[in-house]
């Protein structure tokens, strides 16, 4: 009996513990599962990778910005059909305020003296390099835009600035600007492009003067260089084109 009694309970208790096992067994089972309900799903993109990723790819703007940094003198403006000056101040002439702005503009213009020529013209009359405790060096310009051999020198390290002198005539000439390309061993190491503004015919040649610069120094900086100049308008119009070498050298 006792054995038997013994049997019965051993196997009641063996039994107990297989349920009790079991059911830990299940409760781990299930705790995982609902850890698994718990975490969240991540979505997929057709590459695999997970949606909500940052992805650093090239805006279109990034891509395109350097379009607007390209050389654009290639680009014309439209300013609207041009009048002589004549017809331009006649134009809206019943209109105070215009009438007193076109006098200012003008200035001292003998309208009788220009004619009807409907064309501007700029002549570059001279330019000069400035340099503090030094005298000017007066560039004398020749008609056909090419000085023979070396046309100034540059002390390296030394502040300069161009200054430049020109005459308007026949009509208003509109936007004129400077622009100037240099170049070393056929390398492009520098480029300006500088706006002088809109100008009225005078008698009286008019002047400006870049901004002060210092040119470069170093034995790579000395050495032989070449260079374009151009003054052109709104329209485009090139008044003169200077193809020009200069030097840097240790002193003047």
């Amino acid at each position: 009996m006792s054995l038997a009694v013994g049997a019965t309970s051993s196997s009641k208790t063996m039994g107990h513990e297989r349920d009790e096992k079991d059911n830990e067994s299940g409760e781990k089972a299930g705790g995982g599962a609902d850890d698994r309900a718990k975490t969240p799903k991540v979505e997929e993109n057709a590459d695999g990778e997970p949606e909500g990723r940052i992805h650093r790819s090239a805006s279109e703007s990034s891509i395109c910005a350097t379009e607007d940094e390209e050389d654009d003198e290639g680009r014309k403006i439209d300013v609207g059909p041009q009048y002589t000056l004549k017809e331009q101040f006649e134009k809206d002439k019943d209109d105070e305020s215009l009438r007193k702005w076109k006098e200012q503009l003008l200035g001292s213009v003998d309208l009788n003296s220009i004619g009807e020529t409907l064309e501007p013209d700029v002549k570059i009359l001279n330019l000069a390099i400035v340099s503090p405790g030094r005298s000017d060096i007066v560039l004398s310009v020749p008609e056909n835009g090419k000085p023979k051999g070396l046309w100034f020198t540059l002390k390296e390290g030394s502040r300069y600035s161009l200054k430049f002198t020109f005459q308007v005539s026949n009509n208003i000439v509109s936007g004129l600007k400077y622009t100037n390309t240099v170049w070393k061993t056929g390398v492009k190491v520098d480029s300006t492009k500088e706006m002088l503004g809109t100008f009225s015919p005078q008698s009286e040649p008019y002047m400006h003067e870049m901004p002060e610069e210092t040119t470069p120094s170093g034995i790579f900086a000395r050495g032989s260089y070449s260079a374009r100049s151009k003054f052109v308008d709104d329209d485009n119009k090139c008044y003169l084109e200077i193809n020009y070498t200069f030097d840097i050298r240790k002193d003047w």
